[in-house]
């Protein structure tokens, strides 16, 4: 993956008369003239590398406003973050299980922000993802975005061999989500603002599962936490960034495969 690329949107064709959004098309006393499309929205995609949670947080923060501005594309931030634990803006502290002289030996600093969801632990072999896409754009509401970015990870999962999905009620992706005993492979916590959005996913590669002990994962004390590396069962013996950017490249082709399919067709030439 280069460090930034474009996956190109739908070319803008006719969308059929039930793939709006929640179902039919519109019914009234009489049948709308014009036609359906879905809008052509691209996707930049840039590869961050292993990066500061701060600089990528200051990052989404710069591109929020030119998004919402108009003045760049819809962008997928791909990337990596040195051990850190964030806190949602109504998050429990108590789900932290460390103290602060724990963290601070570790060199793990604990950063409040500004995402829905609980305590989340960011660190290496691990996939985070900040998709920063203008919602209006491509006709998404918020809860079929997030099913989008749900889906990606789980087929993402798919390309390795592993079978995941969403769990009812639990955001995010699991392993055996309706087993005895799910596992949870991936986060997600977004922030609307502007009509953008950003924050987003986190999935486990090669993360070194040890570190979740730090916290209740997502305030969820009897959550099991696995990765692609455990469920594949890989002979990985360290956390790499190699097998980060790998996952990366699966996942931002995905995304943009979802987010087609869950923009809402838009009419067009219809009488006044």
């Amino acid at each position: 993956m280069p460090a930034r690329s474009v996956l190109r949107g739908g070319n803008g064709g006719p969308a059929s008369s039930t793939s709006q959004q929640g179902g039919e098309r519109p019914a009234g006393n009489r049948q709308p003239t014009g036609h359906w499309y879905r809008a052509r929205v691209d996707l930049a995609v840039e590869w961050l590398g292993r990066i500061d949670y701060r600089a990528a947080w200051e990052r989404q923060h710069a591109l929020v406003v030119a998004r919402a501005a108009g003045e760049v594309p819809d962008t997928l931030l791909l990337l990596e973050h040195p051990p850190v634990l964030t806190l949602g803006r109504h998050s429990d502290p108590a789900h932290v299980r460390a103290t602060p002289e724990e963290l601070a030996a570790l060199g793990i600093e604990l950063i409040r922000v500004e995402r829905g969801g609980e305590v989340t632990y960011h660190g290496p072999g691990q996939l985070v993802a900040y998709p920063i896409v203008r919602l209006a754009d491509r006709g998404i509401l918020l809860r079929p975005f997030v099913r989008a970015l749900e889906a990606a990870m789980a087929d993402t999962c798919a390309t390795y061999g592993v079978r995941a999905g969403r769990r009812e009620g639990s955001p995010g992706c699991w392993v055996d989500p309706e087993g005895p005993a799910p596992r949870k492979i991936g986060a997600l916590g977004i922030r609307l603002e502007r009509g953008v959005t950003y924050h987003g996913i986190a999935l486990n590669v090669t993360t070194r599962l040890a570190d979740f002990e730090l916290i209740d994962p997502c305030g969820m004390p009897e959550a099991e936490v696995t990765s692609i590396a455990r469920e594949a069962r890989w002979p990985i013996e360290a956390p790499t960034t190699a097998s980060v950017r790998d996952a990366a490249e699966r996942f931002a082709p995905v995304l943009a495969c979802e987010l087609e399919a869950a923009s809402a067709p838009l009419l067009v030439g219809a009488e006044a």
